[in-house]
């Protein structure tokens, strides 16, 4: 495999864009065909640095994007601002902001099911849908709370807490995290990181104990060898910058959302469609039937969507001469 080229912020176009919360950074590199690259938690438009001069190359116009609530994007203060039909819009609005009729959009982690519900309500504008990490699950179901807190209790008599339910509640995680920004990023960045993870027998770092914290179950002193010192300062100056309110809001939001997708329950996604997961991802075991349903819930789901065996959470930094080659060979068959 050819080596990976990884841009840095001033290798890019950098534009702001109007979008109905205001304003969404947009990195640009490339020209042809839209592709929309949408981030997650917690990471920026800089987690597709290996990604943007690939597709570039491969005559497309990349387009990384800071999702509302983080980095130059507009960081709204209402909680109830971060819903995924709002974020769907925000969508829209970029790619009419870059002069464009339609794009394909691909999403990682949070960015994941950004991107799938943008194709789910906007199919005219987004004409085809790829997914990093976290698999396609239709709106429906029972309740999210109600799930993550049946996580805890199916664990037994004292057990630790979920992650999920933990960001949930506002200022909480923010007190954790925010007093030593850049030793939290690299402890989570090295706990979901297939060189880096705690082994499978010990403590799960998604889950906290009684009166804990997240903090206490990442490894320390361990960068995996995607990330550099000068790469984690990026992410790290950029989260000093903003905080975390805006980028947690979507964890606080998945109730209202169970609400307000209520009629779009059990929709396929019907566009062409790509996942690729890592094999020792939390997301890809915790949400394994979800995976095995995309025959379904994704019926133009192309054939070279599959987990990569020996990869963690972080798929586009850790494997990104694999994650390249298939979004290429994936987005050419697109035209043909």
């Amino acid at each position: 495999m050819t080596p990976t080229a990884v841009v840095q912020p001033s290798d890019v176009t950098h534009r702001l864009v109007p979008t109905p919360a205001g304003r969404a950074h947009v990195a640009e590199l490339g020209a042809g065909p839209l592709v929309l690259l949408l981030h997650g938690f917690p990471e920026s438009w800089y987690s597709w640095r290996r990604q943007l001069p690939a597709l570039a190359a491969a005559g497309y116009r990349a387009a990384a994007v800071d999702v509302r609530g983080y980095g130059r994007s507009s960081r709204p203060a209402d909680i109830a601002a971060y819903g995924l039909r709002s974020l769907a819009e925000d969508n829209v609005a970029i790619v009419r902001a870059l002069g464009e009729e339609s794009a394909v959009v691909v999403g990682h982690d949070w960015g994941s099911p950004i991107a799938t519900h943008s194709g789910l309500l906007h199919p005219d504008v987004f004409r085809a849908v790829g997914l990093l990490s976290v698999p396609y699950s239709p709106p429906g179901g029972p309740r999210p709370s109600d799930v993550f807190a049946r996580m805890r209790e199916d664990s037994g008599p004292g057990s630790d807490e979920f992650y999920v339910s933990y960001f949930q509640q506002p200022g909480r995680a923010e007190s954790e995290i925010e007093p030593d920004v850049r030793g939290w990023l690299a402890g989570i960045y090295a706990a979901l990181s297939a060189e880096t993870m705690p082994p499978p027998d010990g403590p799960h770092p998604l889950f906290v104990r009684e009166g804990g914290t997240i903090r206490e179950r990442l490894p320390h002193n361990r960068l995996p060898s995607w990330l550099t010192e000068a790469e984690l300062d990026y992410y790290a100056g950029e989260f000093e910058r903003t905080g975390f309110g805006g980028a947690l809001a979507r964890y606080r939001n998945m109730d209202r959302d169970w609400e307000d997708l209520a009629d779009l329950n059990g929709e396929a996604i019907t566009q062409p469609s790509l996942f690729l997961g890592g094999a020792l991802d939390s997301s890809t075991t915790w949400m394994g039937r979800a995976i095995e349903a995309h025959a379904h819930t994704l019926p133009g789901l192309h054939p070279a969507s599959r987990l990569l065996d020996g990869c963690g959470h972080w798929i586009q930094q850790e494997r990104p001469e694999e994650v390249n080659e298939t979004l290429i060979q994936w987005l050419g068959d697109l035209d043909h």
